[in-house]
């Protein structure tokens, strides 16, 4: 059982990481920047851009490439001394779809 967490644990905390990711603001290297101390903003908080929010799809779109990722990197691990490898992102990539499919994945052919 505790293996199992570990596993779910990995994928879940790289995929928040990504969805992280996909809600930051891009920097628009265009926009100027003050060129003063006294243009430059002042207070807590005044120098954070809010973030974008994600629709449920983009959520799913972003968990679904995480799950993908994992897949193309275990068929990637052919050699005998990585099966224990591409056998925990196979598992990775079954806890991930698992949120976005719902329950029934552990099926013959996804761990």
């Amino acid at each position: 059982m505790r293996a199992r967490d570990k596993t779910a644990v990995s994928a879940l905390r790289a995929t928040l990481a990504a969805l992280d990711n996909a809600e930051a603001v891009p920097v628009d290297e265009a926009e100027p920047r003050a060129a003063a101390l006294e243009h430059s903003p002042v207070g807590a908080g005044a120098t954070e851009a809010a973030r974008r929010e994600l629709s449920e799809h983009r959520v799913v779109d972003v968990v679904r490439a995480e799950a993908a990722e994992r897949l193309e990197a275990a068929a990637q691990l052919t050699a005998p001394a990585h099966a224990d490898r591409a056998a925990r992102l196979r598992a990775e990539a079954a806890v991930l779809l698992a949120f976005v499919d719902g329950p029934g994945l552990d099926g013959p052919g996804v761990a």
